[in-house]
């Protein structure tokens, strides 16, 4: 009966601690503003949520193609100083930039790859694409090809088209995607017969049907990095999600929606 009082005030001590340990937390939470390739678009939907259970924090992602000139492309984004704090882009044309220096060198870092895929609209009777010749055959039978403005379509028009020897063909039956929105989409709407984009990519969209990789000899495997803006706001949290996609959980996520995660 005698440490009923103290027992009480120890209580809530405990309350108050806890209280306060929340409120902590509550402050701590942070908004962070996110500029990211497409390609990342699948594993996000599953990575950003549990990222936010974790940590509290909330993710706010504009996506956008690493390269091209389109209001939504992500370089042009940065060129006109959207606020971020993170950027996830192709490796090569992030590592330009940090160059430029838009970015924080020390935080640059490959996290992830992801190879170019075939795809086809739903319905539609797969191709064969399982070797060279077979995708050359498709390419030239396809009514139509639609590819993004990024670093895959910026590797097919400039290097796959050529190296098939179709690149003339090509010209007339093209369908160039820009801005933000995927091949995919335009493949269920029904614009293009055949979509190449990053395999991420493809299946980040319902309904259509992937067909696979291209073949080993003519495939383009991107490496996605990732680095914290000069002026981000929330830097310290922008760190987190960078790390936390280095988790077996991210990782296997990731690797699930169709990336190659990087070990370093």
């Amino acid at each position: 009966m005698i440490r009923r009082p103290f027992a009480r005030a120890a209580i809530a001590s405990g309350m108050c601690g806890f209280a306060m340990c929340m409120a902590s937390v509550a402050a701590q939470a942070a908004e962070v503003h996110v500029l990211a390739t497409g390609a990342l678009r699948a594993a996000f939907a599953q990575v950003v949520p549990a990222f936010e259970r974790e940590t509290g924090n909330h993710v706010d992602i504009e996506w956008g193609p690493s390269y091209g000139t389109s209001a939504d492309a992500l370089p042009t984004r940065i060129r006109a100083g959207e606020p971020m704090d993170v950027c996830f882009m192709i490796g090569a044309a992030l590592t330009d930039h940090v160059k430029q220096g838009y970015f924080d060198p020390a935080s640059l870092v490959d996290l992830m790859s992801s190879g170019i895929g075939v795809a086809v609209a739903p319905g539609a009777a797969k191709p064969n694409v399982a070797t060279v010749d077979d995708l050359r055959k498709t390419l030239l039978a396809a009514k139509s090809v639609a590819f993004s403005e990024g670093a895959s379509g910026t590797y097919i028009t400039q290097t796959l088209f050529e190296r098939l020897g179709v690149a003339q063909q090509m010209k007339s039956k093209s369908v160039l995607i820009r801005g933000k929105e995927l091949v995919g989409t335009a493949l269920a709407r029904g614009d293009a017969e055949l979509g190449l984009q990053q395999i991420s990519e493809l299946r980040a969209i319902s309904g259509i049907q992937y067909v696979g990789p291209l073949p080993a000899q003519v495939q383009k495997a991107s490496v996605i990095a990732a680095a914290i803006g000069v002026h981000a706001r929330e830097r310290a949290a922008g760190q987190a999600f960078i790390d936390y996609l280095r988790t077996p959980e991210a990782r296997a996520l990731m690797a699930h929606s169709g990336l190659d995660p990087i070990s370093k």
